[in-house]
């Protein structure tokens, strides 16, 4: 494992990532049991909103102290103290607010009385908390009193004048868990006590006589304390034997949400995203960084459905980092770490193992050249199936004519087993010899011939020029020497390279186009995004106007029509004079205009009649049952009473300047797209003679009707209709990203 993240330039990154768990795993592997789209939910039940919690301190593993409490051996207080250190962790995580997985996993854990006891018993420092035991806490004290004694003491002794011209300073120093004085040379002729050290200078750290009792006392007290730690331990050790189950199976939970944290935490701190796995071997990867790039990364995007892509193009173009790029992916989406991609648009298979065929492998120790070394890499992938494979210059080292045959038979071969291959190389007749096959990708390296630099940037589909001369002008070879080489390799050669050049700098003026219109299209979605949102407010400032304009309409046109059915001229004066009241104070329209909008109103039509629909002034010429034919501009129409109303007399005299006369009726509108699903025949037959009217009269040239397809009645009837309409030129299913066979298209 740790090989492969060198070669794939990944080991930084992962060490990185390792410094986010608690403990260090096992061999260092990043591998958990389990099922990977469980583990993933669980880390995304650790994101949801309102979880908030601190990863766990550094930890130190305990199989090994389980292992010894299972033979009733003594385990140190350091060893119980991982132990209480994990109990505090799960004790903090049962407070924290999980939702979902995480919820139901903490409730499941449930902590021995006992565990509570020792967490008391042991401070945050990992010593016996004395407080918790009458007997220590009384040796605490007579340590803490006789201490005090002992400075007493030597701060008497300090400041005794027969002992100043021996000191050095007046400061009592602690040296080997002792006081001491500091002093001079010939000291003992005026203080007795032990020599407990030596300072740089050459002086003496002095133990004094008088103090030695007290010592002896704090030794004492001291020898003590450490026989009740002794019989803790002891007790301690005796009574986790009965809870071994317990502690692997805390130990086990432990190391499986470390493995959650650790990549939550990890993802948090860089701005990262998880891509779960998939069973198929189908790898796309939309915008990934390797993470080896630090100085102006650009994405990779790669569509690697088939069995084996080939990259071809010029050195030092990209096409290693293109190939480790693949690998770290698969890689990183295997263990459920983190990566800089977008996830949403990427698809990552599984792969039983990962194999990198990368670095040159000549060795004068083992006697083994590079192609030696190649073909003992080949031998060992051929016995293995299921792999994804990256072989970069798989031709190096020997004759490429012979070797591309050579690969060619031993790539078709890890094909039958199953095996995806990434292939790097500057030779092109390997190429030619697998482009053929329906199962292997071309890939190109794009090399800007302008700025004599690579683009890595990648094309797929075509083969890849080398630029060998290219490169060697780039880097000091004389342009002469460059031409009799350039005449050496042939012009039909340079012709095919010229050939495949142009190719290459089409595609990529192709995909610098194609960017420039996203770009455009991009800035056209958030133009009409901002126009959908000021036509949105447009129209709910309309629709409350329009109720509040109905609301004082309404009873001013109900008093009108009552003006009208009066009976008296005092009647009707009356009526039309609490209309005006009801309208706005700006409102001064005369009674007679009031009189001739309620007429307009409440009329009744018949044939030969003038009537308006929307803002078109038009002719009854029949009328059957509910259904009003108009002709309007020319063009007959069937609409309902209510879509309609009387044209207003053209010799009447309305100031439209001051004053707003609106109708107040159904909804009717000419619009481009009609559903017709779950509408029977008659209805459907009746709303699309209404609608082709609308879109005529709005003068719309295509129109969309859907329908479905369902039983096949309401398609045909609806074929049946376009096919006998006068005004319908052309109509055809709709594409199928809008309906295909269920919708039309309809050219009036």
């Amino acid at each position: 494992m740790l090989d492969l993240e060198k070669k794939l330039d990944l080991n930084k990154f992962i060490d990185d990532f390792r410094k986010f768990f608690a403990r260090e795993q096992k061999d260092n592997n990043l591998d958990f049991d389990g099922d990977l789209n469980f583990h993933m939910n669980f880390i995304k039940s650790l994101e949801n909103e309102g979880v908030v919690f601190n990863p766990p301190q550094s930890m130190s593993e305990i199989w090994e102290s389980i292992s010894l409490v299972k033979k009733f051996g003594l385990l140190s207080l350091s060893q119980i103290y991982e132990i209480v250190k994990i109990v505090r962790y799960f004790l903090y995580l049962k407070n924290v607010n999980f939702v979902g997985i995480a919820k139901d996993w903490i409730e499941k854990i449930n902590i021995p009385a006992y565990f509570l006891e020792l967490n008391n018993l042991l401070n945050n420092d990992g010593k016996f908390n004395d407080e918790s035991d009458p007997r220590l806490f009384s040796i605490s004290i007579g340590i803490a009193e006789t201490r005090e004694n002992i400075r007493s003491s030597l701060y008497s002794l300090v400041h005794s004048q027969r002992i100043a011209e021996y000191l050095v300073d007046s400061q009592i120093h602690f040296l080997n868990d002792r006081e001491a004085l500091l002093m001079k040379g010939g000291y003992s002729s005026v203080i007795k006590g032990d020599i407990i050290g030596r300072s740089s200078s050459g002086f003496f750290y002095i133990s004094p006589d008088l103090i030695a009792n007290l010592n002896n006392k704090i030794r004492d007290y001291e020898a003590e304390r450490e026989a009740i730690y002794l019989n803790y331990r002891r007790e301690i050790s005796k009574k986790l034997n009965s809870f071994v189950l317990f502690l692997k199976f805390i130990d086990r939970e432990f190391d499986r949400f470390d493995n959650y944290q650790a990549r939550l935490f990890f993802a948090k701190s860089r701005n990262l995203e998880f891509v779960l796995p998939v069973k198929d071997q189908i790898i796309k990867i939309q915008d990934f960084y390797h993470p080896a790039i630090q100085h102006s990364p650009k994405p990779l995007s790669i569509d690697f459905s088939k069995k084996v892509l080939l990259i071809t193009g010029v050195n030092a173009g990209g096409k290693t980092m293109l190939l480790k790029s693949i690998l770290s992916a698969v890689y990183l989406a295997k263990y459920l770490i983190p990566m800089k991609i977008n996830s949403y648009y990427s698809t990552i298979g599984k792969f039983k193992n990962i194999e990198a065929v990368i670095d040159d492998p000549q060795n004068i120790n083992f006697d083994i050249s590079t192609f030696a070394g190649r073909m003992v890499a080949f031998a060992n992938l051929l016995s293995k199936d299921r792999q994804l494979i990256g072989v970069d210059e798989v031709e190096l080292g020997t004759d490429a004519d012979e070797a591309s045959s050579l690969f060619k038979i031993l790539i078709e071969k890890l094909m039958d087993r199953e095996s995806k291959i990434v292939i790097t190389t500057h030779h092109k007749r390997l190429a030619s010899l697998l482009g053929g096959n329906p199962e292997v990708e071309l890939v190109a390296a794009l090399y800007d011939e302008e700025k004599r630099m690579p683009t890595y940037r990648f094309l797929q589909g075509i083969v890849g020029k080398s630029y060998a001369f290219e490169t060697a002008e780039r880097y000091g070879i004389p342009a002469t020497i460059v031409n009799e080489a350039r005449k050496l390799y042939g012009d039909d050669r340079e012709k095919l390279n010229e050939l495949i050049e142009k190719g290459a700098n089409l595609e990529r003026e192709l995909l610098e186009k194609r960017d420039e219109l996203n770009k455009k299209l991009e800035s056209i979605v958030e133009t009409e995004q901002e126009l959908i949102k000021a036509k949105n407010k447009f129209l709910s400032g309309i629709e409350v106007k329009r109720d509040e304009l109905k609301n004082i309409y309404s009873g001013a046109i109900e008093e009108a029509k009552s003006a009208i059915r009066a009976k008296n001229v005092p009647d009707s004066h009356r009526h039309m004079t609490t209309a005006n009241k009801l309208l706005p104070k700006d409102q001064n329209e005369s009674i007679e205009n009031e009189i001739e909008r309620a007429k307009i109103i409440s009329g009744e039509l018949k044939v030969g009649d003038e009537v308006v629909y929307k803002s078109n002034r038009g002719k009854i010429l029949t009328i059957k049952g509910k259904f009003y034919q108009i002709e309007i501009g020319g063009i007959k129409i069937d609409l309902k009473r209510e879509q309609i109303a009387p044209a207003p007399e053209k010799n009447i005299n309305i100031d439209r300047h001051k004053n707003s006369y609106v109708f107040i009726r159904e909804n009717v509108r000419g619009d481009i797209y009609l559903d017709l699903h779950g509408k029977r025949r008659e209805e459907a037959l009746e709303e699309m003679d209404q609608f082709i009217s609308n879109a005529l009269i709005n003068g719309f040239s295509e129109v969309y009707i859907t329908h479905g397809i369902g039983g096949g009645i309401l398609a045909k009837a609806v074929i049946e209709f376009l096919r006998n309409h006068p005004s319908v030129k052309w109509f055809g299913d709709a594409p199928p990203n809008q309906g295909g066979t269920g919708a039309k298209l309809v050219m009036l």
